[in-house]
């Protein structure tokens, strides 16, 4: 097969071309059925040895590739700046004396406010080497939020002994006014007014500690190894306990599973954000884990951000690609357009990795058809099932049955229990990768565990074939957002919610589905600025209200509505009046977190005047109807 093959020809065949053969340990499961419907399935082989704490992976590169890069940023136009495995452990153990001689631990832990970042990463280690926990905040709650609700509240949660933010300048309003007096302030530069600060070059310049490889020694699998926040339907943030053992388990699941990762030193070009579990433990972690290089990325899938990630592409060839569907929707154009990026992106990619959202077929074709066009064959493009409770890898497809809304089989040392809830499967887990539980909650920990100790996630899942469970499960939405309507009918709420999305590409970017109690089901409609776009050029970039209002936008939204209605099959999948948003959800509200989710609960009960407005007997110009 050449390398220039004929594209048109691909828009129609794509799919009948191979898949490029990798290293892969296809989940396989035992299956137990017990006469009141749970289904219990647990994989065929068991896990692996785990180390006792993650740090023993950088001692092992540290001595094997001592220069090997474990971590790039860009410096401004200067290019790279690195740092080798060798020169993460020395500079971790000088941050873990420094973290030690004052005290730190789970009760006064580290809180680092700014993003990605090499800083980031060596405060990072430095705490696992002392063990002492640390989270990572999302910079959203020091740089958008108007209020710092959240971050006061975590705070409060957490009692941190130093807080640290990269650039001072930056968050310096933030740590005034949410940092108590008697807490250190770390930065790598930058001031606080009214504040002493400690530079992280002085931290890095600690003396090593007398007790430095005793205490390192005694860090072991139930250590605290940080904390991660999530948040539940008030929009308040849990602090998720994630443990050494939950890490490192959760490492050999991966590495046994996307055996691949073992062929060769991972290499990636990364942007997801590290106060979330996919970018944090995951990707982080599977770099650490295999002698890997990661290159941080600072662009985002959006105008403005995607060009970053462009140019880093241009000159990092990945083994394996991590994204969301926003995130590969966003490069589609730059991949088709320039030959020399095309082939730089598929020169040695072993998969493509999606979480967050599904995958619309449109985007996941045109992948395979470019992937053919370079090399011949197409490139694995991977999913599964997890949580920031399951640190997070749980659930994987594999390459041959891998589809958008599939979620594939339990991995080892996970089992995964389903249980009969109102016509769906409600999935549970249970294994060495679990939380614990919440800090400093411990009734929400005691709610979030059945009586044989398995986590309940809140999703639902259906066989992808009833005739034959090991052919895995498909995604089947979130048990707490579906809904009756007023005759006792159920509303499905994630399928429909996929679908909805699918069927209105490429100008909806989200939908909330409201309709409890009601005769009819309807939608509040998050657009996508970028594919409004598309339909209006001359739209701004950042004006919501205007979008909404767009004529050509309406219009274009309520020829789809009206496709969309045509597939119904009842009540409960019929979508009969929509509203376009107008104005932004509210990261204070917790209506979405700053990765995008969106909280259907928090934007019903926020946005209740616009709901009643929905089903109004007198119909105002804002609301879409159809049918």
């Amino acid at each position: 097969m050449s390398a220039q093959a004929n594209i048109s020809d691909l828009d129609r065949n794509a799919g009948a071309y191979p898949l490029r053969p990798i290293s892969f340990g296809d989940p396989k499961v035992t299956i137990e059925r017990r006469d009141d419907g749970t289904i219990y399935l647990r994989p065929e082989k068991p896990l692996g040895d785990f180390p006792r704490r993650l740090t023993d992976r950088l001692h092992h590169w540290a001595s094997v590739a001592p220069d090997r890069t474990f971590m790039a940023e860009r410096e401004g136009g200067r290019g790279w700046r690195r740092i080798t495995y060798a020169e993460l452990l020395a500079s971790s153990r000088h941050i873990a004396s420094g973290l030690l001689r004052r005290g730190l631990s789970a009760e006064r832990p580290v809180v680092i406010l700014s993003g990605n970042s090499i800083d980031h990463a060596l405060l990072a280690f430095g705490a696992f080497y002392a063990g002492v926990p640390f989270c990572p905040v999302s910079p959203a709650y020091s740089l958008i939020s108007r209020d710092y609700g959240k971050l006061s509240y975590l705070m409060k949660l957490l009692t941190p002994g130093l807080v640290f933010a990269e650039d001072g300048d930056k968050f310096a309003e933030a740590l005034g006014a949410n940092v108590p007096d008697g807490t250190e302030i770390a930065v790598s530069y930058g001031e606080v007014a009214g504040r002493e600060v400690t530079l992280l070059a002085d931290l890095m310049a600690t003396p090593l500690h007398p007790r430095l490889d005793e205490v390192h020694e005694a860090i072991g699998p139930d250590t605290i190894a940080k904390f991660l926040l999530t948040s539940g339907s008030t929009g308040n943030p849990k602090a998720v306990i994630n443990t050494q053992r939950m890490i490192c388990a959760n490492q050999v699941m991966l590495a046994e599973t996307l055996a691949f990762l073992k062929d060769e030193p991972p290499v990636i070009v990364d942007w997801l954000p590290w106060n979330h579990t996919f970018g944090g433990n995951h990707n982080v972690g599977l770099t650490l884990f295999n002698g890997g290089s990661m290159y941080l990325d600072q662009g985002k899938p959006m105008p403005g951000g995607i060009e970053e990630t462009v140019r880093n592409l241009q000159e990092i060839s990945p083994t394996v690609y991590f994204n969301v569907p926003k995130g590969y929707e966003a490069l589609l154009p730059y991949l088709r357009d320039d030959q020399a990026l095309r082939a730089k992106f598929f020169e040695r990619l072993h998969a493509m990795f999606f979480s967050g959202a599904a995958m619309s077929p449109f985007v996941w074709n045109s992948l395979d058809e470019l992937a053919v066009k370079e090399k011949g064959y197409r490139v694995p493009m991977l999913t599964g099932l997890g949580s920031t409770e399951t640190a997070p890898f749980f659930m994987s497809v594999n390459p041959r049955t891998s589809r958008s809304g599939h979620v594939g089989l339990p991995v080892s040392g996970n089992e995964a229990k389903l249980v009969p809830n109102n016509g769906k499967l409600e999935v549970r887990a249970r294994g060495p990768n679990i939380t614990p539980g919440y800090w400093r909650q411990s009734e929400v920990t005691k709610a979030a565990f059945d009586e044989e100790g398995f986590y309940c996630m809140g999703d639902a899942l259906k066989p992808a074939d009833p005739n034959d469970l090991h052919a895995g499960f498909d995604f089947d939405g979130r048990i707490a957002e579906d809904f009756k309507l007023a005759s006792g009918t159920w509303v499905s709420v994630g399928p429909l919610r996929a679908r909805f999305i699918a069927a209105c590409a490429p100008l909806v970017r989200d939908v909330v589905i409201a309709g409890i109690n009601r005769d009819e089901v309807s939608a509040l409609v998050v657009l996508d600025l970028d594919g409004c776009r598309l339909i209006n050029p001359t739209l701004p970039m950042d004006d919501l209200a205007l979008t909404a209002a767009d004529p050509l936008v309406r219009d274009a939204f309520a020829e789809r509505f009206v496709r969309f209605l045509a597939t119904s099959t009842g009540s409960s999948t019929r979508i009969t009046r929509a509203i376009l948003l107008d104005m932004p959800l509210s990261i204070d509200r917790g209506e979405v977190t700053d990765k995008g989710s969106i909280n259907q609960r928090a934007v019903l009960e926020h946005r209740s005047s616009l709901i009643e407005e929905l089903y109004s007997a007198t119909r105002s110009d804002r609301v879409i109807a159809v049918g």
